[in-house]
C-alpha cells in the first residue's frame, strides 16, 4: 500500500471561481515547463475507449472487509471547452450504443488553473469553501478540479506537472474527496476520500490514477477504513462514431455555459457552498439540470429559458458553507 500523507492544509481547485488565477506574469517570465504542462493537458482530448479498474487492498478498520475489485468502462469523448492560456477547460462526454440506439451522457469536467489563487476545498459531507493558497505552494503549480455531470463541484487538487524520464505527469497533493457513486449506493461506512490523483500521458492515451484512503467520522474523529487503487485508463480509439456526443454538446454548450456561471455566483458570493449530496446524482441539483438540457436536445426548452431555470434551481438549494 503506498502510504498517504494527510497535508496541514488540503488544497482543491476550482477553477472557474473568480479571482482564483493570479496575475499572469508575462510569457517571457514564465519557466520553460509553462508550455510543456499546457499541451499536456491538451493532450487529454480525444476519443476513447475508457477502462475504470477499482481494487480496495487493505483493510485499516477491524471488521470492514474490502469489497470485491469492479471493472466497468465505455467510450468516452474529451473536448475543449476553454483555453485561455492559463486556465484550460475539458469536458468529458460518454458516446454509447445499446440496440442501435446511441446514448449520450454529459459527464465529468476538468478544469486546470496555473498558480491559483484560491481553490475550492471539500470540507466533508455536503459542504465546499474557497481556500487561499500560499504564495509558495502555488508558484509552478496547477489546480485540477473535477465537477459533476451538472456541473455542481466535486473534488480537485494542487499539484505539479514533471517531464522527466520520458514521462508527462501531474501528482495532486492529498485531496479530499466526497463519495463517488459506485460507493454512495452502496451506504458504507465510509463517507469520503483521502487520495493523491495522478495524469500521465502513454504511447496510447492517458491513464488517471488515484490512491484513495476511505474515511468515517467515527467519535467525532477521523478514521481510516481501507485503502483503495483505481486506475482509469483512456485509450485512443476509432472504432465507434463520436457524432452523438459531438451534436450533443453543440447542442447543449451555451446552456452549461449559463450554468457554471450561475455555480461560480454562488461560490463568490458564499465563499463556498452548501450543497445537499445524494448516491444516484452526486448533488440534488443533478436531474433538474441535466434533464433541461435533454429538452434543449430535443426542442421542448430554450436555451434562455433553461438557464433561467437552473439559475433558480442552483440559487434555492445552495447555502453557505
Amino acid at each position: 500500500m503506498r502510504a498517504i500523507l494527510i497535508a496541514a492544509a488540503l488544497l482543491v481547485g476550482a477553477a472557474p471561481v473568480a479571482s482564483q488565477a493570479q496575475t499572469a506574469p508575462s510569457a517571457s517570465a514564465r519557466p520553460a515547463s509553462f508550455e510543456q504542462d499546457r499541451q499536456s493537458i491538451l493532450a487529454q482530448q480525444g476519443q476513447y475507449k475508457v477502462r475504470f479498474d477499482f481494487q480496495e487492498n487493505v483493510s485499516l478498520h477491524e471488521g470492514y472487509d474490502p469489497v470485491e475489485a469492479h471493472i466497468s468502462g465505455g467510450n468516452e469523448i474529451v473536448r475543449l471547452v476553454e483555453d485561455t492560456g492559463d486556465r484550460i477547460s475539458l469536458q468529458h462526454i460518454l458516446v454509447m450504443e445499446h440496440d442501435g440506439q446511441s446514448i449520450v451522457i454529459k459527464h465529468w469536467r476538468q478544469d486546470w488553473v496555473w498558480q491559483p489563487a484560491t481553490v475550492l476545498t471539500y470540507a466533508g459531507p455536503n459542504r465546499w469553501v474557497l481556500t487561499p493558497v500560499p504564495e509558495a505552494e502555488r508558484a509552478g503549480a496547477w489546480s485540477q478540479t473535477v465537477w459533476h455531470t451538472d456541473d455542481s463541484p466535486r473534488y480537485g487538487g494542487v499539484g505539479r506537472w514533471t517531464h522527466a524520464d520520458g514521462l508527462d505527469q501531474w501528482t495532486s497533493a492529498p485531496t479530499l474527496r466526497p463519495l463517488a457513486r459506485r460507493d454512495a449506493v452502496r451506504d458504507p461506512i465510509y463517507d469520503r476520500y483521502l487520495g493523491t490523483n495522478r495524469h500521465a500521458l502513454t504511447p496510447f492515451g492517458w491513464v488517471h490514477i488515484q490512491d484513495n484512503l476511505k474515511q468515517a467520522e467515527i467519535g467525532g474523529a477521523l478514521t481510516a477504513i481501507v485503502q483503495e487503487d483505481v486506475i482509469n485508463t483512456y485509450r485512443t480509439d476509432s472504432t465507434y462514431n463520436p457524432g452523438p456526443g459531438d451534436d450533443y454538446w453543440a447542442k447543449t454548450k451555451d446552456y452549461w455555459a449559463g450554468v457554471r456561471a450561475a455555480w461560480n455566483e454562488a461560490i463568490v458570493a458564499n465563499n463556498g457552498l452548501g450543497l445537499e449530496e445524494e448516491a444516484q446524482n452526486g448533488s440534488t441539483t443533478g436531474p433538474a439540470l441535466m434533464g433541461m438540457a435533454t429538452q434543449i436536445v430535443d426542442g421542448l426548452k430554450t436555451t434562455e429559458a433553461a438557464i433561467a431555470e437552473a439559475r433558480q434551481i442552483i440559487m434555492e438549494d445552495t447555502t453557505a458553507p
